[in-house]
């Protein structure tokens, strides 16, 4: 820039100094490069998989006994994994996640560690296991594809195989591994996502199989072997691979599974086979495949004699059934667009009649909605197990709670049922296809999928409640000194704070993206663009934000450095409106100069003092001739009359805002006018970029405003809306408010 050039640009521009930040610049639209891994050829900048991406596989052969007597499992299995890394292995981990139940377990009790002066049976089980039961696996032998030993070393919930010889980059191997572990009873235990559960009146036991046989843990490109144990908030980081399973039970017993049932002339009867292909083309409602009446004759007497069902699941990464007598059984067939998929529902009588009247409905809602927003569901089938207290999720089967008393639910506990469902249908997406590592950042899957599951929700299902920015409110609001942001690693959040930090703040993140930043059809595409990029494959944050950028060609480091890693909240609070007009000759000059006394309050106040309201009316703005040299070296001249004409009679209103929260969102601003009509205008959050704590703007107006509002619509979580107003509402003291509260 010449010098005469930049003489004239510091003299135009010198009335900007008065409005610099005078307090300490944090940066808030800097790029967060250093705050996530960099772009490399595995990764691309654009968030894509890069060109030498690669990851690796491990296909399962597993035969499991089931032994209700005892409860207990055994199993013996062969893994046969895939080196596709360029690296050459000596050894490698396996996660033994059942071992997160043995009493001397590191981390035995500390989820809920404190003791208090009035407790139930139940807590104090919890933190002591006063009644002890043994847990963990017991490893009878691990062996290679020769039938030779390999020695191990287990450390927790990990254990690590050392290869009799090296696994070279491009080969594979085979591990075959013999395993048993009791069962455990799922109401004993806090965080319980597996195990059995018992139904004293008729019995009988519904078994919930899951983190069942030893499996491989990741070796990726960014951090070599996954080394965070299991300590059951974090969940799972997993290989895809093909499954052959038989699972041998006692011949009462349906099994509900991850896969297809290879054996149904074996293990069902002609009449459950008839219903079953009726179901195939029952796209309307459920078809009973076993009734109620039919379940209950089978909780009456227990079989001695075993039968085996046979399943096999193709590109999954992990492996689920469920077990029981108990089982009446439901399915029906929902039509995608690429695909038609068997939603069914298994569930104890008592989960009658609500289970039999939404569980399969609630399936079909969730795959046609995810799959538009995504992809579509790739698998045959499609699980919801009824249980009790929890909801989880893994490959084409998830355990839900919800049931009815007596046959009566309240709206609230079936909305709850529904949600509940619709969300771990929703995990078949995220995580089990689109594999973030839930070990490490739980808020990839458990935020992106509550994102669509509020949708599900909200579309479906108008009458429920769903997630909105509001919700957040209260959490947003907290003590910072024990909040903390959502990039924070899942077994170090606190359990009181996990579900709003890890679920709903990424779910009301990304609704304003959707929503109020980026537009919902831009974001869509991103959306899908994000999930197509990475089915099948592992993603880390930055391949998340880099590819939402690069399919809208929106700048969005302000947003995820503010909303992902920082505890700052929103808090825009309207500090000011003034009120101007043009002075004009040809008007009543009187009323002009009647009009300025906006400055000169009522009580005395001086002329910089701001006003409470527009009772006062405008302030005359003297518009003078500009001078030839504030054009610089321009020979051009504004017509000045037409400047004027198109500013007579107009309303000029000057706002100032301040960010109060910390965290910078667009700025919506609703003008209330005298005759009743309103508008909306927005800016972006980019308008913070040069004052983080305050910005001003002007605005041209036909009508005169009676009243201002920010965040009209509560798009933006802001925690205070009650400093969002001008005219300025009056706030009682609390001393006053303890005052009408005594008189009333």
């Amino acid at each position: 820039m010449t010098r005469v050039v930049l003489l004239a640009f510091l003299t135009v521009f010198s009335f900007s100094i008065t409005n610099a930040q005078t307090q300490p610049w944090q940066g808030k639209f800097e790029p967060i490069d250093n705050m996530i891994s960099p772009p490399n050829t595995y990764r691309s900048a654009s968030g894509a998989p890069g060109k030498n991406y690669w990851q690796q596989r491990a296909n399962y052969k597993i035969k499991a006994t089931l032994d209700e007597k005892n409860n207990t499992i055994s199993g013996e299995e062969t893994i046969t994994y895939f080196n596709n890394s360029p690296d050459d292995l000596s050894y490698v981990w396996i996660q033994l996640e059942q071992n997160v139940n043995k009493k001397g377990n590191e981390d035995f009790g500390a989820i809920n560690n404190n003791v208090k002066d009035s407790m139930t049976t139940r807590q104090m089980q919890f933190l002591t296991r006063a009644i002890n039961f043994p847990a963990g696996y017991t490893i009878k032998y691990v062996k290679d594809g020769s039938n030779n030993d390999l020695r191990t070393l287990v450390n927790n919930t990990m254990m690590k195989v050392k290869l009799n010889s090296t696994l070279k980059s491009g080969e594979s191997t085979n591990i075959s591994i013999s395993w048993s572990y009791p069962i455990t009873d799922r109401s004993m235990y806090l965080l319980s996502r597996e195990g059995y559960e018992y139904f004293p009146e008729d019995d009988n036991t519904v078994y919930l199989i899951a983190h069942w046989f030893p499996r491989m843990a990741v070796y990726n490109d960014t951090e070599g072997w996954q080394n965070q144990q299991f300590q059951k908030l974090g969940e799972f980081a997993l290989e895809f691979g093909d499954y052959e399973v038989e699972i041998t039970v006692p011949e009462d017993h349906v099994v509900a599974s991850t896969g297809s049932l290879q054996n149904t002339e074996s293990v069902l009867t002609k009449i459950q086979r008839k219903r079953l292909e009726d179901a195939k083309n029952s796209f309307d409602k459920p078809v009973m495949i076993i009734t109620k009446e039919e379940a209950e004759a089978n909780e009456k007497q227990k079989a001695i004699k075993q039968k085996t069902w046979k399943f096999n699941a193709n590109n999954v990464r992990d492996f689920a059934f469920a077990s029981s007598r108990k089982f009446i059984w439901d399915a029906q067939a929902v039509k995608l667009p690429t695909n038609t998929v068997m939603a069914m529902s298994f569930y104890p009588k008592e989960g009658l009649p609500v289970w039999q009247e939404e569980s399969t409905k609630a399936i079909m809602h969730a795959l046609e909605v995810y799959s538009e927003a995504t992809f579509d569901y790739p698998y045959p089938v499609c699980i919801s197990v009824n249980t009790s207290n929890i909801g989880m999720e893994f490959p084409m089967i998830s355990f839900n709670g919800g049931r009815p008393k007596n046959g009566k639910i309240s709206d609230g506990a079936k909305a709850s049922m529904v949600g509940t469902i619709i969300h771990e249908v929703g995990h078949n997406w995220f995580p089990m296809i689109v594999s973030s590592d839930e070990r490490k950042w739980m808020w990839m899957d458990e935020g992106l999928n509550t994102f669509l599951h509020q949708r599900t929700v909200a579309e479906r299902y108008p009458d429920f409640n769903s997630v909105t920015p509001k919700s957040i409110v209260p959490f947003m609001s907290g003590d910072k000194n024990i909040l903390r942001p959502i990039m924070t690693t899942s077994d170090n959040e606190l359990m009181s704070q996990f579900g709003a930090n890890f679920y709903l703040k990424p779910t009301v993140g990304l609704q304003m993206l959707r929503n109020s930043i980026i537009g919902k059809e831009l974001f869509d595409e991103a959306f899908k663009e994000y999930a197509n990029r990475w089915k099948y494959k592992h993603p880390n944050p930055a391949d998340l934000f880099r590819t939402l950028e690069d399919a809208t060609a929106t700048d969005l480091d302000w947003f995820y450095r503010g909303w992902f890693f920082t505890t700052d909240h929103v808090d825009m609070e309207l500090s000011n409106v003034k009120w101007f007009k043009v002075f004009e000759e040809n008007t009543n000059i009187e009323d002009q100069t009647k009009s300025s006394k906006i400055k000169i309050q009522a009580d005395g106040k001086s002329a910089s003092a701001e006003a409470k309201d527009f009772s006062n009316g405008p302030e005359v703005i003297t518009m003078t001739s500009t001078p030839d040299n504030a054009y610089g070296q321009f020979l051009s001249r504004l017509d000045e009359t037409e400047v004027r004409k198109q500013l007579s009679g107009k309303n000029i209103y000057e706002i100032t805002v301040k960010n109060v929260g910390g965290l910078v969102m667009p700025v919506t601003i609703e003008w209330v006018f005298t005759d009743g009509t309103s508008e909306i205008d927005t800016l972006p959050a980019t308008v913070w970029r040069r004052n983080e704590y305050e910005i001003q703007q002007t605005f041209i107006k036909e009508k005169e405003v009676s009243k201002v509002n920010l965040d009209p619509n509560f798009e933006f979580a802001d925690t205070n809306m009650g400093n969002n107003v001008f005219p300025k509402m009056d706030t009682k003291s609390e001393f006053d408010s303890f005052k009408d509260k005594k008189n009333n």
